[in-house]
């Protein structure tokens, strides 16, 4: 299915999220700062797809992107090339990474934990790869709080978006299963105890743009 939309998966997260996708991506970058300041331990973004989450943390630190969708890293890679970024893209599964334990100072995930077979298995493997006194990162579609603004959202994101989706895309199927992901997944409050539930200490969510998203924050103790 990824593969599928992988030559037109950038335009169309920045046209079906009106391009605030990039204000959240660096947002988090932001929150993340006091963590990208370690340069023997590298930060791995999680389900990169096409790196553009990794790219912005790459302004600052070395990052390992991984990703299980060959065509994704390939849009990816070439992105990286132009750029000359610091950024090692690796092929492999979230849910049993090619890692050791206790590596790196930072690990994010951009609208990629839901779609996981186990979004517990994978909060679990990311505490595991996380050193003591990292910080993981889950930039995720969320719960709108705001009644009217939630009622207009859900509109369009249940009626809209996945025609529009696959009218620019040409593949009938992936923004539906966008849709019913994103409804079926935990709210904010339960991603929130997910990641207790896997670890993590002192976590917290950052409602964005009235809840369409929620960036989630949760550290390794130390």
């Amino acid at each position: 299915m990824f593969a599928a939309i992988a030559p037109r998966y950038d335009l169309l997260n920045h046209v079906l999220s009106l391009n605030v996708d990039r204000r959240w991506r660096r947002f988090t970058v932001r929150q993340l700062r006091p963590y990208l300041a370690t340069p023997e331990a590298p930060v791995l973004d999680l389900c990169c797809g096409t790196g553009d989450l990794a790219l912005e943390l790459a302004r600052q630190t070395l990052v390992i992107g991984v990703d299980f969708c060959r065509p994704m890293l390939r849009i990816g890679q070439a992105k990286i090339a132009r750029r000359r970024a610091r950024v090692l893209l690796v092929e492999g599964d979230a849910l049993c990474l090619p890692f050791p334990d206790d590596l790196f100072s930072a690990v994010t995930v951009a609208f990629g934990l839901r779609n996981l077979e186990s979004p517990a298995r994978g909060l679990r493997e990311i505490h595991r790869v996380l050193r003591p006194g990292g910080i993981a990162a889950v930039l995720e579609f969320s719960r709108p709080w705001l009644p009217l603004f939630r009622h207009v959202f859900l509109f369009y994101f249940r009626n809209l978006l996945p025609r529009i989706g696959t009218w620019i895309s040409g593949v009938p199927g992936p923004y539906d299963y966008l849709r019913d992901s994103v409804q079926a997944f935990p709210d904010q409050r339960q991603l929130a105890r997910m990641m207790e539930d896997a670890g993590f200490k002192a976590v917290r969510y950052i409602n964005l743009t009235g809840g369409i998203a929620a960036l989630h924050l949760g550290e390794k103790p130390g």
